[in-house]
């Protein structure tokens, strides 16, 4: 009999601490915006995919460095960097001789574009 009831009272207390939070309940209210940036995203991307030929000097036929955030910016804004790593064509996916940067990477670089290309 005292088993039954240490059972019932473990069952009840079990039952009535279980919750169910999901991410949406615990940020619904606060809405945060986070724009993307050198800084924060891109630089990461570039030191991890591109410096290994964008070096300073460049090295493998790389036409320019991208090792500064100006690197960079000059190279979405005058030569097609978005352009060159979003590309399917074989021989001009980025990095040259590796697979292509996955997509989320991408969009990130495209997504800083739109937003301004903001530096921190």
């Amino acid at each position: 009999m005292k088993f039954k009831y240490l059972l019932y009272f473990a069952s009840l207390f079990c039952f009535t601490n279980c919750s169910y939070n999901s991410e949406d309940d615990l940020t619904e209210d606060a809405i945060v915006e986070e724009f993307v940036t050198y800084e924060g995203n891109i630089k990461s991307i570039i030191d991890t995919n591109c410096i290994s030929c964008h070096s300073s000097p460049p090295i493998n036929g790389a036409p320019m460095p991208l090792i500064t955030y100006d690197d960079v910016k000059n190279a979405v804004e005058n030569r097609d960097l978005i352009g060159r790593i979003s590309t399917t064509d074989a021989g001009f996916v980025m990095p040259f001789g590796g697979p292509r940067l996955p997509q989320n990477l991408i969009d990130l670089v495209i997504q800083w574009e739109q937003e301004g290309l903001l530096e921190n």
